[in-house]
């Protein structure tokens, strides 16, 4: 098995934009997908920003792929963006822009309205996740179209091939997309104590209820605080790819980040060790139960 490698964020050399490792023989119809870990940060990304690196970062899922690097020793692939969701937005649709981006004028059918676009959080996004700008200027249309066609696109295409053909061979096939969440944003509470994971099936249309109720009671059973669909129902690809009725099903796993890093200089914490070692167990279940979650 290939060992997942950290990238320096400000390193100037080209990387692919997306890394997958693949299992040996994958042996479930499941996938894992980490669209908003990457790290790696261009030089002339940095330089048109106005914002300084750590401050960059603070919209990344950061270390998530690591926490689910167990995934191909257990028989499942983990695909994985190198691209920063700063840069581009893999878990947006491929077109969702904000005009006042850019200098020059947008084809009608870019998707203006939506709204993250309202939020500054398209898929080439206007702010950090702290609401801060990212720009120091406007950008022109052609370096938004680069970026879909260049690291956006290749993501969706790799994903679309593994969850077709995982389908091809098992007859349906499991979605795992997985997210961090800051703590901060955290509105949803149970019993005092703000949830560690969410989980989001797009208010029960993206997966089966099976599968929500068997990550749910296993992570309960690990002594976490579950939620469902609350704040966080599931972005573009839990709904774009979840389609039960094609036996292809989605499952959006968002971590509060304060479980395992220290959310304000993006370093993991002691616990880390722990947490993954939890998600380990989660997909070492996850596996061996899949074909009978996503059954009829």
């Amino acid at each position: 098995m290939d060992v997942p490698v950290s990238i320096d964020p400000l390193a100037p050399r080209a990387v692919p934009p997306l890394t997958m490792w693949r299992p040996t023989t994958q042996t479930a119809p499941v996938i894992f997908a980490s669209p908003h870990s990457g790290r790696h940060y261009a030089p002339e990304f940095l330089a048109a920003a106005r914002l300084d690196p750590l401050a960059l970062r603070r919209s990344e899922d950061s270390f998530v792929d690591e926490l689910f690097a167990a995934a191909p020793g257990s028989g499942a692939p983990l695909l994985a963006a190198t691209f920063p969701r700063a840069y581009c937005d893999a878990n947006r649709e491929p077109w969702e822009l904000d005009p006042g981006m850019f200098a020059d004028p947008l084809p009608p059918w870019v998707n203006t309205t939506s709204p993250r676009v309202g939020a500054g959080l398209g898929t080439i996004a206007r702010v950090v996740a702290s609401g801060e700008a990212i720009y120091r200027g406007k950008l022109p249309f052609a370096e938004a179209e680069r970026r879909i066609q260049q690291y956006w696109q290749p993501f969706h295409d790799t994903l679309a091939a593994l969850i077709e053909g995982t389908r091809a061979v098992f007859g349906g096939c499991l979605l795992i997309d997985c997210h961090s969440m800051p703590s901060q944003s955290q509105s949803v509470r149970a019993g005092g104590r703000a949830a560690d994971f969410v989980l989001g099936d797009a208010h029960g249309t993206a997966c089966a209820p099976r599968a929500i109720r068997f990550v749910e009671r296993t992570l309960t059973d690990l002594g976490y605080v579950v939620r469902r669909n609350d704040p966080y129902a599931g972005g573009f690809i839990t709904r774009h790819y979840g389609r039960p009725r094609d036996h292809v099903h989605a499952l959006q796993i968002e971590i509060a980040r304060e479980l395992y890093m220290d959310e304000a200089r993006i370093e993991r914490l002691e616990r880390f060790g722990a947490v993954q070692q939890d998600i380990t167990c989660l997909i070492e279940l996850l596996v061996r139960e899949a074909p009978a979650l996503i059954a009829g």
